[in-house]
């Protein structure tokens, strides 16, 4: 065993419970790292190494887990909603300001399309 990977872990570990202190407490970074005897820089830092193993746990988009899910509707939804007259989208997707509504008559291809270039905002 590698100690010095087991260390790493270790400090991650640390840290990661200290950043959930810091962050469940209400105050503001400034604040807590005065009041914990711990340099901004330091905080920062460790906040950037724990985003960044956490990012490298995370199963990558390349290994082909990113497939689309069919999603079969009722045909009995769909008639009441032509019987109405009134059209509603069957997957409503909200993310921050953005709102993307998917209608069951939308192509497989439009929805690959849309969710493809979705991947790359933010």
């Amino acid at each position: 065993m590698d100690t010095r990977k087991v260390a790493q872990q270790y400090r991650l570990s640390q840290w990661t419970q200290q950043i959930r202190e810091c962050r469940s407490s209400g105050q503001t970074v400034t604040c807590w790292c005065a009041e914990h005897n711990i340099k901004e820089t330091t905080y920062f830092y460790w906040l950037r190494r724990i985003r960044k193993a956490a990012c490298e746990a995370l199963p990558s988009m390349n290994e082909g887990n990113n497939s689309i899910v069919p999603l079969n509707i009722p045909i009995a939804r769909v008639a009441a909603e032509s019987a109405d007259r009134q059209v509603f989208p069957d997957i409503i997707i909200r993310c921050d300001a953005m709102t993307l509504e998917i209608h069951n008559n939308a192509s497989q291809t439009l929805i690959e399309n849309t969710l493809r270039a979705l991947q790359n905002v933010r």
